[in-house]
């Protein structure tokens, strides 16, 4: 265990670092931060420091820099979260309040996270697996087609055109209508398939094959496997941090191309807290040299996705945990109120 003393030594050599891009010498740290010990005395903090991997020296100079061992402790025992002002938590509101439909949140999410953190931004879409219907519309286009339109809890909106066996009355889609949304509204995505499955019994013969095909349009829909998409943004802010990618920021790049790394970025919807994963924990090799920030967000307390950040792992982390944290907790509320 390191002594509280190294641990602010710790703290002050990540903040400077963060704070000035430069490695940090034993007399800067005197100068700058009130550790009531010596120049020496640092210099030996630092020397224990540099022998238990929590900083290294880049080159020759005096200067440290934290490893991705030393920002680990730095976030988990001495980062506090930082909190938005007030004009930042207005700010945020009342552009995310402007938003008319879901895209609309996920795009303004997107562009208000990469210029808070000034990072790459990346905000997954609901997913169906962890929503609830809110209703199904089921609307005649012809006398054998049907749209059929799924609305979410999340304010998702899937629509699935549906080409019936034979002629479908209104009053027959009507009737279909109210009793399929008597017993699936509110309800989870995954209880629907039981609570529908006999209801093709409750109609004529004639119209029972109609009926089984518009319930596996709507059961196809709840299960398709392409569900899980994403939208990033702020891409060209890792151009602000060349120096801190140690050869070409390219493989960074080609990583954020490919969903399927950031959806195993972001991690499972079901854990809510913010979550922080630095450098080599990321197990993709292009993402070696960064530090993704993500949290979940969604209504009533329950998380339905992930939204977060990407950025090189010289981050400022109490700030982006901060702004993560805010905008997600909005997000969630601007869902519950849709």
């Amino acid at each position: 265990m390191l002594s509280e003393r190294r641990l602010q030594v710790l703290r002050a050599i990540v903040q400077d670092y963060v704070g000035t891009e430069e490695p940090v010498g034993s007399k800067a740290l005197t100068e700058r931060h009130n550790l009531g010990v010596s120049p020496a005395t640092v210099r030996n903090d630092m020397a224990a420091l540099e022998d238990e991997g929590f900083i290294a020296q880049p080159h020759t100079s005096a200067g440290r820099i934290p490893t991705d061992k030393g920002y680990r402790l730095f976030v988990d025992k001495l980062a506090g979260v930082k909190p938005m002002t007030a004009p930042e938590r207005r700010a945020i509101q009342n552009f995310l309040e402007g938003a008319v439909d879901l895209d609309d949140v996920v795009a303004r999410t997107v562009r208000l996270l990469a210029q808070l953190t000034r990072q790459v931004a990346v905000v997954q879409y609901p997913s169906l697996t962890r929503s609830t219907v809110r209703h199904v519309e089921l609307l005649s286009l012809a006398p054998a087609r049907v749209m059929l339109v799924l609305i979410t809890d999340t304010g998702r909106v899937e629509q699935r055109m549906v080409d019936c066996p034979a002629p479908f009355g209104e009053a027959s889609l009507a009737d279909l209508r109210a009793r399929l949304n008597s017993r699936v509204a509110g309800r989870r995505f995954t209880d629907v398939p039981m609570l529908v499955e006999d209801l093709p019994d409750a109609f004529d013969p004639e119209d029972r094959g109609t009926v089984s095909t518009v319930l596996s349009t709507l059961l196809e829909t709840l299960v398709e496997e392409n569900e899980e998409r994403l939208m990033i943004g702020g891409t060209a802010n890792l151009t602000r941090f060349g120096h801190d990618f140690p050869l070409t920021i390219r493989p960074v790049l080609e990583a954020l191309e490919e969903q399927v790394v950031l959806l195993k970025l972001l991690g499972e919807a079901k854990d809510p807290g913010v979550t922080v994963r630095i450098g080599h924990e990321n197990a993709h090799e292009g993402l070696n040299s960064t530090s993704v920030v993500s949290v979940g967000y969604g209504s009533g307390g329950e998380a339905v996705a992930k939204l977060g950040v990407v950025g090189p792992t010289r981050m400022d982390y109490p700030g982006t945990m901060g702004a993560v944290r805010a905008v997600a907790r909005y997000v969630g509320q601007i869902l519950a109120e849709s």
